[in-house]
This record gives structure tokens, sequence and C-alpha cells, in this order.
């Protein structure tokens, strides 16, 4: 059980006072007694050393006793767009493009997607992220942007010759066709499951993108996602 506890102000000195969820955490499911040791994090890419000094009804106090900058981070950006799936299928790609490092998740609109993120289910998304994050080790939390059409976001930078541009189609280039020498920011993008129209990759493609080919069978969102993440962070210089 992760002993990482994640807060939302940043830790600037010797006292943080926790609560939300993460003191209920701390409070009712590590049952956490005055002394305990405990890391935290607050997306500033360090984690703190503390221990609990006092506990109240629903907040926790801890006095912080070391501040270490352990990056655990992709030396590149990496901004990935997707077509969310339906229901508990998109709390378990948020998860794992986590643990995999990816700087930032772009929920799409396409022709053929189904899901509109609500405010709601975003919020619920970045609750997600945070879990993961004290899962996984890392100290800086993917950031949820805006949901954005297809059009649009395709096009955004598309002057920008410095960023590799990949999108998961059918009869695009090989993975193991591509040059991952040279770190460089990095932009990944998944349709929804019936996959992108002619006409939007043809957007993509006229904006810069390269399709590339994920093999011969049919995968889900979240399973293509994964899959490409995961293919390029293993392919890619290391820090």
């Amino acid at each position: 059980m992760s002993d990482r506890f994640f807060s939302a102000e940043p830790i600037t000195g010797e006292q943080i006072l926790l609560d939300g969820p993460e003191a209920h955490h701390l409070l009712h499911v590590m049952r956490a007694d005055i002394g305990q040791r405990v890391t935290l994090f607050d997306d500033s890419g360090a984690e703190f050393a503390a221990e609990v000094t006092s506990r109240g009804r629903a907040d926790v106090e801890l006095r912080v006793l070391d501040r270490r900058a352990i990056d655990r981070e992709l030396p590149f950006t990496l901004e990935f767009g997707v077509s969310l799936p339906k229901g508990d299928r998109q709390k378990w790609l948020v998860e794992k493009l986590t643990e995999l490092g990816v700087t930032t998740l772009v929920p799409l609109g396409t022709e053929r997607g189904i899901a509109q993120p609500t405010h709601a289910a975003i919020e619920r998304l970045e609750r997600t992220v945070i879990e993961a994050c004290k899962q996984c080790g890392r100290n800086r939390l993917l950031r949820i942007a805006k949901p954005q059409a297809w059009g649009e976001w395709v096009t955004q930078n598309s002057s920008d010759g410095g960023t590799r541009r990949l999108v998961a189609h059918p009869g695009g280039a090989p993975l193991a066709s591509l040059n991952f020498a040279k770190s460089a920011p990095t932009q990944l993008a998944i349709g929804p499951e019936g996959g992108f129209t002619d006409e939007e990759i043809t957007a993509a493609i006229d904006a810069g993108w390269q399709t590339v080919d994920l093999g011969p069978r049919l995968l889900r969102v979240e399973t293509a996602a994964v899959a490409l993440a995961a293919a390029v962070v293993a392919v890619s210089p290391s820090p």
C-alpha cells in the first residue's frame, strides 16, 4: 500500500495540512499515528519526507522533514490526444498513460466519437491521475486538457518541425521503421472505436502528422493508446 500522499497546495514551509481524500486515506485507510512518516508530493517535481504531528476528524497536520528533487519524468514532453472510450475504460486509460509518463492528455471530439467528457468526468479522471502518481512514483501530474475538436487540435503549431506527431491508422508506417534516436517533443493520437474518417486522416497528414500502424488486430481505444505510448517510450532515449 502506497505511503505517498498528494498536496494540492505547494509545500513551501515546515508544516502542511492535508484534507479531503488524501486526509481520509491517511486517517482511515492507513490509520496513521502521531509520528508516522510518509512521503508527500505537490506537482513541483520534488517529493518530501514528512511525519504526522496531529490528527483531526477530517484533516492531518504533518511536519516536513526533507525535500528531495527526484525526477521520474520522460526526457521529452509527450502529449496524447484520444477520443475517449466509454465508462470505466476511461479510468483505466488515464491510469496507464500516467504510469507511462504521458505529460498531457487531450480528450478529442471526432466524427465517430461516442463519449463526451463532462466536467464531472474530467474531475474524476484528475483524481485517477493523483492515485496513479501515488502508485508509480511520479512527482508531476499528467495534465488533462480541455476537450478539443480533432480539426482544431491536429492543426495547432503545424509549422513546428521539431515536434514528432504520430497518429495510429491502419496502413501507416510500422513503428519499427521510425527513427527515435533523437529525443523530441512528441504528440500521439488515437481515434474512436470506429477509427478516424478519411477526411480526419487527410487533415492530420496535411498538418504534418505521420500515420503509424499498430498491427493486424483491431484494438480497443485504451489498448491502442497504451500500446502506442509504451512503444514510443520504450524506443526513445533514456534521460
